[in-house]
This record gives structure tokens, C-alpha cells and sequence, in this order.
């Protein structure tokens, strides 16, 4: 695990702890449980007998889960070693986050206390902060709205213009009621309408908005043919979002949809089986987004279980759930009932080795996969060498994200070399965070020797040094014309990798960002790369911010003689070209 990665996961710990330790005293204060039956004197024995005294910690009272909501917005947008890397994100959009972590957590929670009902609540309140400071870590990750890729995706096809899209998204969210809902639908009222797609995100509709936006929907379901309803029920309780889904799934069932957008609704398995009625009608779709919305393992079995038909489906977004191994199950199987899959996304789920493998199993169906997104899970080497058995199935594919995976050496060489032989279109490669050390150097230069059409290369938060990073950066400096941007940030670098690097993209036309920050490189270092760019066809502005660089830090390498840095950088690069003469690209036949 590298050194940031490790400083994450310690500060994952200590807000969990913090949160647990302030849930369990505000629970007790503020509201929660409490039974004491009394003190009862024996006149006879003028003695006290106690009764029992117990208290329940689980469900906390509103007022702790305002203080809940309020601790995390501070959190997530204070100051931190977080924002400073993946930016600060700004109170309104930290609270936003922090309402709806907060809910898909309480509801995760108070599922798993009633399988205990006669409990104390403890083991809900730790999965409460337990859950609450992962996805917490997550939006931190993730960084604020305006730099982070959008999260809530829009069909792949442009928005027709014109009166064929009603979109009502637009403005600061906001909860609307019957009168406001009647006045903003009524364009689909009008007789002769064309009104084929709906937007109603960002929205909150309450009871009394969703029955009459539901009679309107009803009128116009049979032209309907995509529905974006992410996020409107946010902040409404549970029992009140519930029936707003169960009167939007009743009034849009039975419509042919090509897309459907159900992301961040706090959905939960109640939430899926709300919208039974709609999924259940629906065997065209060609898109589904099902992102940020507390999908647990019954969550995937139910939404598994109610759409009747996903051969049509081209996208599918799982983005941002609490799926787990046993969820992914139920996920594969969806995966494998769709052949004609193009994009998909299931990232930052939660999977780990055992899903991991399920999930990778079943992608070989999808022959005609383009895009493949499985960042930030646990998947492991195992995960990844039954990825790589997969990938030379998938002759199409384009884009692929496989950073913070723990792959480690051995589960990146499986992939790399899967990759040489059957993507050598691939345009976008990531594999941040994976603990890739120097020695997989070798192998993943052969495998980018062979990729000539790369645009974006993403190996960061990994371990390369300068033996790893020379290696690599030499495989990239012939062809790869395409390449647009590279980042080998945070890989323990010094100046000889740094040069490479520049050596490697001065020349690329088009090229857009060279990032080599979190590294050792030295002032000298620093102005070496800015020389070679300045004298190659890219200006300067190619070079990302080196505000984490550390000129002074040293990678921990226990056998590198001390000495004249120049000397010591030099004889790297030289000793590595000679190493790098016996690389090739190997021309077996695949199997």
C-alpha cells in the first residue's frame, strides 16, 4: 500500500471512530431509548432492589441525526489533506452530500436492526458510522462538482432540441409542492405535445407534487421514451420518498423507455421494490443508471430480480453503492443477460476478490464492450487475473479504468499482457493506485509500446521510482502521436524520471498535461523538465502543478549508494537503456 493510501485509510479510521464514540453520547442524550423502570424498596428488608436498566441506542433521535448531518459538512468542506489534493468542496455542495450519506446510511442501519430487533443497537450504530465515514472518504476522493467528472450521466445520444425535452432540473435544488409541480408540468398538458423525454432531477417532489405529476404522466407515458428522475426525493423521510416512487412507478408503468435514470434516491431494497411496477414493464432499455443509491446485496437481488429483459441494454452505471461481494452476484448475473453492453460502470461498489471474479467472469458475454469502469473496489490480484482471461474477449473496448484496485505487481502484469495482444486501440488506460512497483516496469512498457493509440495514461499513486518510471516514460518517447495527457504523479520519482517524463511528451502534438507531482524531484530537477519542454514543440503550460513535490524527499531504498545525485540519476538512465534494449513486444498468437 503506498504512503498516501496509508495516511487515508488511518484518517477513514479515526473519523469512524470519532463518529461512532459522538453517535453513541448523542444517542444517549439527545433522544434514543432509554428504559430505567426504577429503584424498588423492601420495607421489610429496607433494602434497594434494582430493576433493570437498559438502554437502546438505535434509531437515534432527529436531533442526532442533524448533528450527524451538520459534523460531516464541516468536514467535508474544512480544510484538509484531502482538498488540498482533490479539491475543497464548498458548504452548499458538502451539505447536499452530507443529507444524502447521511440517509442512505440510516437506512442501510435500521435494516440491520431489525433483524435484531431485541438488541441494544450497537452494531447498527457502528455500521451507521462505519458506513458514514466510507462514503464520506469517498466524496472526499472524489473532490467538488466543478472539477470532478460529472457523476450523474447524461445518454450517450445529444438531447434532441426543442419541445421533445422537458428538463426542470435547471436552478439550485429545490422542494417544490402540487401547485408549483402543476405549473412547471403543464407544457406535457398541452394537446398535440411531442414531449418524448422528461428531466424532473434536482427537484424534490412530496406527496401531493408526485399525485399530480403522476396523472400527468400517465397522459403522456405512451410517447415517453426517456426518463431522468435521479434525486427528487432528496431530503424527504423515508416512508413519504417511498410513496412518491411508488406513484411515479405507477404512473410511468407500461411506457417503452430506451433510458432510465434512477440515481441518487437513497434507494435502498425498499426503494427498488418501489419502483416494481415501472421496472417490471420494462424490457427495451438501452440505458440504465442506478448510481449512488445505498444498493446493497438485496437492493442488486431485487433490481436483478424485477427487469424482466436487459438484452438491449447498451449502458449500465452502478456507480457509487454499497454492493459488496454477495451484491455483485446479483449485478454479474444482469451483466450476463446483456450481450450488447457497450459502457459499464461499477465503480467505488465496495467489491472485493469473490465479486470481483463473478463480475469479471461474467463480462466476457459482453463482446461489444467499449468502455469498462471498475475503480476504487477491493478486487485483488485473483479479481484481476480472471479480468485479464476476459479482456482479449472484448475486442472493442476503448476506455478502461482500473485504478485502486489493489492489483499489485502480479495482477497488473496479468491485465498489461492481456492488454499487448488484444487492445491495441485502446484510447484511455488507468491503473492508478494499484501498489505497481519497478519490477512490473517492463511489462507494462511492452504492453504501451503496442497501444499506439493511446490518449490518456493514468499510473499514479503507485511505487515506481526512477528505476520503474525511466522504464516507462522510454517506452512512450517513440509514436504514441495521439497521447494527450499522462500522469505519474505520487510514484516516489526523482530527477531522472522526471526528465524522462518530459523527454517523453515534449514532441506529442496536441498534448495537453504532463502531472508529476507527490514526487522527490529536486530544484534542479524542476527547472530540467521545464527546459526540455520549453525546447520541444509544447510550451510550459503542458506541466501540472507541482505544489506536492517534495524536492528534499527521498524514495525508502535501502540499496542506493549515497553520492552525487547527477551521477546517481545519470548512471539510472544509463543503466536502464541497456536494460531496455532486450525489451520487446512479444508476437505469440493468442490462444
Amino acid at each position: 500500500m503506498s504512503w498516501l493510501m496509508l495516511v487515508l485509510y488511518c484518517r477513514l479510521w479515526l473519523v469512524q471512530y470519532l463518529i461512532t464514540a459522538r453517535l453513541i453520547i448523542h444517542s444517549v442524550l439527545l433522544g434514543s431509548r432509554v428504559n430505567f423502570e426504577g429503584l424498588h424498596m423492601d420495607s421489610a428488608a429496607q433494602n434497594f432492589q434494582p430493576r433493570t436498566f437498559s438502554i437502546k441506542l438505535w434509531p437515534p433521535s432527529e436531533s442526532t441525526r442533524l448533528m450527524l448531518v451538520e459534523r460531516m459538512t464541516k468536514n467535508l468542506s474544512t480544510e484538509s489533506i484531502f482538498s488540498r489534493k482533490y479539491g475543497l468542496l464548498g458548504k452548499e455542495e458538502a451539505h447536499e452530500n452530507a443529507k444524502r450519506i447521511e440517509q442512505l446510511c440510516f437506512v442501510a442501519a435500521d435494516e440491520d436492526f431489525k433483524k435484531e430487533p431485541d438488541g441494544d443497537g450497537s452494531s447498527a450504530v457502528q455500521l451507521y458510522a462505519r458506513e458514514t465515514s466510507k462514503m464520506m472518504l469517498e466524496v472526499l476522493k472524489k473532490g467538488p462538482r466543478v472539477t470532478a467528472e460529472s457523476e450523474v450521466p447524461v445518454a450517450d445520444t445529444p438531447l434532441v432540441p426543442g419541445d421533445t425535452v422537458l428538463d426542470i432540473s435547471g436552478g439550485k435544488r429545490a422542494f417544490i409542492e402540487a401547485d408549483e409541480a402543476k405549473e412547471l408540468l403543464s407544457p406535457l398538458t398541452k394537446p398535440g405535445n411531442s414531449y418524448k423525454r422528461i428531466c424532473f432531477s434536482n427537484r424534490s417532489f412530496g406527496v401531493d407534487a408526485a399525485n399530480v405529476a403522476g396523472s400527468i404522466l400517465e397522459s403522456v407515458k405512451n410517447q415517453l421514451t426517456e426518463v431522468d428522475i435521479s434525486d427528487f426525493v432528496a431530503g424527504r423521510p423515508e416512508d413519504e420518498a417511498l410513496d412518491v416512487l411508488r406513484i411515479f412507478s405507477k404512473a410511468l408503468e407500461g411506457c417503452v423507455l430506451r433510458y432510465l435514470n434512477i440515481s441518487d434516491n437513497a434507494l435502498g431494497e425498499k426503494g427498488v421494490r418501489a419502483f416494481s411496477e415501472l421496472l417490471k414493464s420494462q424490457d427495451n432499455l438501452e440505458e440504465l443508471y442506478v448510481m449512488n443509491d445505498g444498493i446493497s446485496e438485496d437492493a442488486a437481488k431485487a433490481l436483478s430480480e424485477l427487469i424482466p429483459s436487459t438484452e438491449k441494454l447498451k449502458v449500465l452505471h452502478f456507480h457509487n453503492n454499497m454492493t459488496g461481494d454477495e451484491g455483485a452476484v446479483y449485478v454479474a448475473e444482469m451483466v450476463k443477460r446483456s450481450p450488447n453492453l457497450e459502457s459499464f460502470r461499477c465503480s467505488a461498489t465496495r467489491i472485493g476478490s469473490d465479486g470481483g471474479v463473478a463480475l469479471s467472469e461474467a463480462l466476457g458475454t459482453c463482446t461489444h464492450l467499449k468502455k469498462l469502469d471498475l475503480r476504487d473496489n477491493l478486487f485483488g490480484v485473483d479479481a484481476g487475473i480472471a479480468l485479464s482471461k476476459t479482456l482479449p474477449k472484448l475486442p472493442d473496448l476503448v476506455e478502461l479504468y482500473l485504478s485502486d484496485l489493489n492489483l499489485e505487481n502480479k495482477g497488473t502484469l496479468a491485465i498489461v499482457n492481456a492488454l499487448k495482444l488484444s487492445a491495441p486501440q485502446l484510447e484511455v488506460l488507468e491503473l492508478a493506485g494499484n501498489e505497481i512497483n519497478a519490477k512490473a516496469a517492463p511489462g507494462i512498457a511492452e504492453c504501451l509500446t503496442a497501444m499506439q493509440s493511446l490518449k490518456k495514461l493514468t499510473l499514479a499513486e503507485n511505487e515506481l521510482k526512477d528505476a520503474g518510471a525511466v522504464i516507462i516514460a522510454k517506452s512512450l518517447e517513440d509514436g504514441h502521436t495521439n497521447l494527450k495527457e499522462l500522469d505519474v504523479s505520487t510514484n516516489m520519482f526523482q530527477r531522472a524520471g522526471a526528465r524522462c517524463f518530459a523527454r517523453a511528451v515534449a514532441n506529442k502534438p496536441g498534448f495537453v498535461q504532463l502531472n508529476i507531482n507527490g514526487n522527490f524531484i529536486s530544484d534542479e530537477g524542476i527547472d530540467e523538465v521545464k527546459d526540455i519542454l520549453k525546447a520541444g514543440k509544447n510550451s510550459l503550460d503542458v506541466l501540472g502543478s507541482l505544489d506536492e513535490n517534495e524536492p528534499e524527499g527521498e524514495p525508502d531504498d535501502g540499496d542506493e549508494d549515497d553520492g552525487d545525485e547527477d551521477a546517481k540519476d545519470d548512471n539510472v538512465e544509463d543503466g536502464l537503456d541497456s536494460k531496455l534494449q532486450n525489451v520487446q513486444v512479444e508476437q505469440d498468437d493468442e490462444p
